[in-house]
């Protein structure tokens, strides 16, 4: 009897465990993860930030800009984003590898944002 007391515990206890799941969240890949980025003088917003995104999901950029520049996403190969004054918005594409791609100014020498890509 005790026996089957302790196997049940124990067969009880992994259910709870399992039905915990994850603790990351859900992630919509269906939708653009569309980070919005304003530059201002020789200041940027964000300045660095992690922003998490699924692999193969769409990123887009929304850059609101007093003069025009570019944008340098380090991929590979890297990509140079161009944008105007005003607001653009700039289609980046998908991710297909793990990792974190940083995005950057360099023309203010300052990361913009971090992409980590799971």
């Amino acid at each position: 009897m005790r026996r089957l007391l302790a196997v049940l515990t124990v067969v009880g206890a992994l259910s709870l465990l399992a039905a915990c799941g994850s603790d990351e969240p859900e992630t919509d890949t269906s939708q653009p993860v569309t980070v919005e980025i304003e530059f201002s003088g020789d200041t940027v917003t964000p300045a660095g930030d992690r922003i998490r995104v699924a692999k193969g999901q769409e990123v887009e950029f929304e850059v609101k800009a007093d003069a025009p520049g570019e944008i340098h996403v380090h991929t590979t190969p890297d990509k140079t984003l161009p944008y105007d004054a005003g607001t653009t918005l700039i289609e980046v594409g998908t991710f297909d590898r793990p990792g974190v791609y940083s995005v950057e100014s360099h023309a203010l020498g300052k990361t913009i944002v971090q992409l980590e890509v799971s």
